[in-house]
């Protein structure tokens, strides 16, 4: 999957970030997947984040394992 990566800046968490890229909060979990970083919303300022680039790629793959 083609991603970004990114460093967190302080006050963001990932639904903000999914928000700017996705258009949509409720898909954090794709950027907490993809970083590796388990499941919650907030993470410290410095944080490498990898947020993919296409929503089709992560469903694909997600259909593939479910």
């Amino acid at each position: 999957i083609r991603y970004e990566t990114i460093i967190s800046e302080t006050g963001k968490r990932l639904d903000h970030y999914a928000y700017d890229y996705y258009g949509d909060a409720n898909n954090w979990w794709i950027i907490a997947a993809a970083s590796g970083i388990g499941w919650w919303m907030q993470v410290p300022e410095g944080v490498v984040l990898r947020v993919p680039l296409d929503l089709q790629e992560v469903m694909t793959v997600k259909s593939e394992i479910i």
